[in-house]
């Protein structure tokens, strides 16, 4: 079945004529034919947009590393007016009252990937925050989760780990789209904004991104795939330690590793656990930038087999239980600052609770660790139904 995004039911019912509108979105906020959210809206004369907004990484997500705040600009494309272009990921993470001065409606369009720790979805809930402060309606055109709404699978965010990867108590797999969040946030946990959700039209819970019909573009520069976002809610744990998760490489969180790994052991041992839809290759691979960059490092390439008996929180894990077991003295915790927080421990920002990192440390393993989200995932998984669009 072919998906008909939110953006273009939007864009195609006219409601939008003769208002000031802000846009926020990246490369990937485009339609089935790729074109982009808002050359579609510029080109249409009956269109007033009066401000555009980027978030992470920028409005071009040209800013490849994470943690690198981006510049306020102008818009200028195809001769017409420049237009003020503002980051939402530099010295505000929020709209300010002067950049939502000349606006009726700010659209918002960003495409997020499923995981709790991606902060596409807290710049849409401080947006929302911001205009309900301000007066100003938001809409939040749908999109797919490329890993499906089914499962839902980590820990769930306790009180004191809140972060910008991270602003509620949500599990790691959520299993929900940006507008089914944005209803969550907005009614259970109380911004209160006018708010309203454009759905799409043939998206079900059970589909993958390679299931909607539309054309992959990378929601930021280091998921190039939806190989990717898939191992992502596990593997993105690997940036509280001191042990590579890819970037730098062409499979960025698939391709993990430290430079004290010994592959074939490592991948071995991965293996003899048995972790449900996955098998552990070994690699040595060198990293461009980031950790270790220009340093050999052992590991493996997480190779997803059966993506509905994986589970990628639960091996993300298992791949930290094994990168400690292997050389205790090497393998660290990354220290702060992450993400804004100066003083928290960054794998307790990631992961959402502190308990997780003593748990590793004391040398329990991650099938014993998984087991103690259970009962909050099953809460979760009533606490959000209200809230689903797509049944």
């Amino acid at each position: 079945m072919l998906v008909t995004l939110g953006s273009t039911v939007l864009l195609n019912s006219g409601r939008l004529r003769g208002q000031r509108i802000g846009i926020v979105s990246n490369p990937a906020s485009v339609d089935r034919t790729l074109q982009h959210i808002v050359d579609l809206a510029l080109g249409d004369e009956r269109l007033h947009v009066t401000a555009l907004f980027g978030p992470q990484h920028g409005f071009r997500s040209d800013v490849q590393d994470n943690m690198i705040e981006t510049p306020h600009a102008e818009f200028e494309g195809g001769g017409r007016r420049r237009i003020p272009l503002y980051s939402l990921y530099s010295d505000t993470r929020e709209p300010t009252a002067e950049m939502l001065r000349n606006l009726d409606a700010l659209v918002i369009d960003l495409q997020d990937i499923g995981t709790r720790i991606y902060t596409y979805a807290y710049t849409m809930s401080n947006s929302m925050r911001a205009c309900k402060r301000h007066g100003v309606k938001v809409i939040v055109c749908d999109r797919p989760n490329p890993i499906g709404g089914m499962e839902i699978e980590g820990i769930t965010l306790e009180p004191g780990c809140e972060s910008f990867v991270g602003l509620f108590h949500i599990p790691t797999r959520h299993g929900m789209t940006m507008g089914e969040l944005a209803r969550l946030f907005n009614e259970h946990f109380g911004i209160g904004a006018d708010l309203e959700v454009v759905p799409m039209a043939g998206w079900s819970r059970e589909m993958y991104w390679d299931q909607t019909g539309l054309q992959w573009v990378m929601p930021s520069p280091n998921i190039p795939t939806l190989d990717s976002a898939i191992v992502f809610p596990g593997t993105v744990h690997l940036e509280g330690t001191n042990a590579s998760e890819g970037r730098g490489t062409t499979r960025p969180f698939e391709l993990v590793g430290a430079p004290w790994i010994k592959a074939e052991k490592f991948a071995g041992a991965l293996n003899a656990r048995r972790l449900p839809g996955v098998c552990f290759r070994p690699v040595v691979f060198e990293p461009t930038f980031q950790k270790h960059a220009r340093v050999a490092c052992g590991g493996c390439q997480i190779h997803v087999v059966d993506r509905r008996a994986f589970r990628p929180v639960l091996t993300g894990f298992a791949v930290i239980d094994e990168m400690r077991a292997a050389d205790p003295v090497s393998f660290a915790w990354k220290p702060p600052p992450y993400e804004y927080e100066p003083d928290k421990q960054p794998i307790d920002v990631i992961a959402g609770a502190q308990w997780l990192r003593e748990a590793i440390d004391s040398g329990e393993r991650a099938e014993s660790i998984a087991e103690r989200w259970k009962p909050s995932a099953a809460e979760f998984r009533e606490l959000r139904r209200p809230y689903l669009i797509y049944q």
